[in-house]
């Protein structure tokens, strides 16, 4: 099992960055693929990027690609979203999710059995 906490999120005008991380508890951490998903108001949950165990394979929304990056340091149980660009639809809140090995579908939060408790991410015009 493991416990996810996101930090990072804030306010930051369009066109700027953050950089979300969202560290995990355990010693198993490095055995999880990790995934970014986000809500905005009065919107479903939508599927930003994911990263594999070993951070060999990542998969991004086509709404952040090439402004977004995850990665992954496994010796310090942490995974990072460096948000570039930043633009106002951005704005949400943004969880971290894991599953242990793989995720029957990367972009499905329905896939993933651990979550965090979400960081707000605003981003103003």
């Amino acid at each position: 099992q493991v416990q996810l906490v996101e930090s990072g999120g804030g306010l930051v005008q369009a066109g700027g960055s953050l950089r979300l991380s969202c560290a995990a508890s355990g010693r198993t951490f490095s055995r999880y693929a990790m995934g970014w998903f986000r809500q905005a108001p009065r919107k479903e949950r939508e599927f930003v990027a994911a990263i594999s165990w070993s951070g060999g394979m990542t998969y991004y929304a086509d709404s952040v690609k090439g402004r977004f990056t995850i990665s992954r340091d496994n010796a310090k149980n942490t995974v990072y979203l460096q948000m570039n660009s930043l633009k106002p639809e951005d704005t949400a809140i943004y969880y971290c999710a894991g599953q242990m090995f793989a995720p029957a579908n990367w972009r499905r939060g329905e896939s993933y059995d651990y979550w965090g408790q979400g960081t707000q991410v605003t981003v103003s015009s």
